[in-house]
């Protein structure tokens, strides 16, 4: 299964429900002129009651607001989106970087690991044509010998297929909880760009003024998840590049023997499918957005 695919999809997905946003703009711009006649109204009324000047520049707002209404897609979200893009773009820079590596370092282990067994005269429990050539070559007279390299390789092939499962399944746990919080984060973004214009016109009303922040904090706050989520695979990925860079200077040594295992590399696994589902808290440092709590709280129990 290719993860990236299902990612990108999800991209897609997000550009293909922005257009939706232009539905509620007919009724926000509604909300939006109500809002402002009672807005300015009200001040005016509030300024010649007391014998005072007006001040025109706070009396802007509402159209000012208006105007982000009536060209949403283009002023508010194409602008946001233009400013974040090279954050992602940046951030997945740097983990492809760190993903190259770490594949470099996986095959020259493999190839050390393979020259290790040819050295300790075993070659055939990893070689299939050096074991078949292996069997060809014993006699009748070396059933015993037969006997035990099959049950050797035997139970060499179930100690590596097992470990495959684990490994196979683990990783795909891993590549399931990135899943999930890109899925999540791409609903949350597609939520609030959608009902953005009707966030927008309730923050002309008196009282609702903090609307218009607390959405840009949370738009911002989500679209976050995925740099963070590639800078945290990143670091994972560092990680597990200075433990193949570790084990090949071991098997550089012509006396080191490999095990085989691959215990610690499943327990970086699990700390990484734990560790998705904080990308939401980490976002709320960066940009601290209110009413996210409940969703955090619940993730982190």
């Amino acid at each position: 299964m290719n993860f990236d695919n299902l990612h990108q999809i999800l991209a897609n997905l997000y550009q293909d429900m922005i257009p939706l946003c232009g539905n509620m703009i007919g009724v926000a711009k509604g909300l939006a002129g109500l809002g402002a006649l009672f807005y300015v109204a009200y001040r005016v009324w509030q300024a010649l009651s007391r014998a005072e000047p007006i001040d025109v520049f706070p009396l802007l707002r509402p159209f000012a607001i208006g105007l982000c209404i009536m060209f949403f897609p283009t002023i508010v979200l194409g602008t946001i989106n233009a400013v974040m893009s090279p954050i992602v773009k940046g951030t997945h820079t740097i983990l492809e970087s760190q993903t190259m590596d770490m594949q470099a370092y996986q095959q020259q282990k493999d190839q050390l690991e393979y020259e290790a067994r040819v050295r300790e005269g075993k070659a055939w429990l990893v070689d299939d044509e050096v074991y078949d050539q292996k069997m060809k070559d014993l006699g009748i007279t070396d059933t015993p010998e037969i006997v035990c390299m099959w049950g050797e390789r035997l139970w060499y092939d179930i100690k590596a297929w097992f470990r495959e499962v684990v490994r196979d399944f683990f990783e795909l746990l891993f590549n399931a909880s990135a899943l999930v919080i890109d899925t999540i984060r791409t609903f949350f973004l597609v939520v609030l760009a959608i009902l953005g214009p009707i966030a927008f016109a309730f923050s002309i009303y008196d009282g609702f003024q903090a609307t218009l922040t607390q959405w840009l904090a949370r738009y911002i706050s989500v679209y976050l998840w995925l740099p963070i989520s590639d800078i945290f695979s990143s670091v994972l990925a560092r990680i597990q590049t200075l433990m193949l860079e570790q084990d090949v200077a071991l098997l550089q040594d012509p006396n080191y023997i490999p095990d085989g295992s691959n215990g610690v590399y499943i327990v970086f696994l699990i700390i990484g499918i734990i560790g998705y589902f904080t990308i939401p808290t980490v976002a709320g440092w960066v940009i601290q957005a209110g009413g996210m709590g409940g969703y955090t709280g619940a993730v982190n129990k």
